[in-house]
């Protein structure tokens, strides 16, 4: 009897776990909508979760039906579960270790930061360094026309917070030394340092600075912050599935003990 009381508690927690895989899905769904192919770091790590979690899920109803073989279920249900549980761990240490270093440069007098490629983690400018990588970035930020929403004057542009990268990826590193004509527009006279990026940066919008290191900065920032809002968001579906196991273990110790009784 009382098999029937733990496959009912189980389903319900299935049940519980669909609705959540459903809503991590979404979430994948809509940031793909929002940002096309240009962040896959993000919504890849993202729908493997949903999608893991969903099948997870779909084992928990099937063994639900099979209450003759509710033991041997509940014992594999749980083993994939605490699997999928040990991915998470893993996977949101992991991005709290390459994002914990990297900050911007506070720039006197204006209304951004500056970043600096080497601040960053071994991993993140490898990923930044990597040809494909980097060109297929670069073709999203150049397709977005990312940098139009820094048509500003120079008193406007002081008084506009602008983003990593913006910061790196459409203006010269403030050590060129270009005056700026507008937000868009630098005098492009010989430069006061001997910086690579002040000689790849170009006044075209096609090119800005989209093959400056500085570029690679702001955009290893942006991942930084992405994936620090992944991770936290990965500790809360951690902690719920964490919930929903412990319940389990608790209907596999029911359903031990019944078999236990018949015997």
């Amino acid at each position: 009897m009382a098999s029937r009381p733990s496959s009912f508690l189980i389903t319900w927690i299935n049940l519980l776990t669909t609705i959540l895989s459903l809503g991590v899905i979404s979430i994948g769904i809509w940031l793909t909508t929002k940002h096309g192919d240009c962040e896959k770091f993000l919504t890849t790590p993202v729908f493997i979760i949903g999608g893991c979690v969903f099948i997870i899920s779909l084992l928990g109803f099937i063994g639900a039906w099979k209450e003759s073989s509710c033991l041997l279920w509940i014992i594999q249900y749980l083993a994939v579960m605490f699997l999928l549980l040990c991915v998470i761990a893993v996977f949101t240490i992991f991005a709290f270790v390459v994002t914990n270093s990297g900050a911007g440069h506070i720039v006197s007098g204006q209304g951004y930061k500056e970043y600096r490629f080497g601040d960053y983690s071994h991993w993140l400018q490898r990923r930044m360094s990597n040809p494909q990588n980097w060109m297929h970035l670069r073709s999203c930020l150049v397709r977005s026309q990312y940098c139009s929403n820094l048509q500003k004057s120079v008193d406007q542009l002081k008084e506009t917070e602008v983003n990593s990268v913006e910061s790196g990826c459409c203006r010269p590193p403030t050590e060129c030394g270009y005056p700026m004509l507008n937000s868009s527009f630098f005098d492009l006279h010989p430069p006061l340092s001997p910086d690579t990026d002040c000689l790849t940066y170009e006044n075209d919008p096609g090119e800005k600075c989209f093959g400056c290191n500085s570029c690679k900065a702001g955009v290893a920032q942006f991942i930084k912050q992405k994936w620090r809002t992944v991770a936290i968001f990965n500790i809360l579906v951690f902690l719920m599935l964490s919930v929903f196991y412990s319940v389990g273990c608790c209907a596999r110790r029911g359903v031990s003990v019944a078999s236990y009784s018949k015997v």
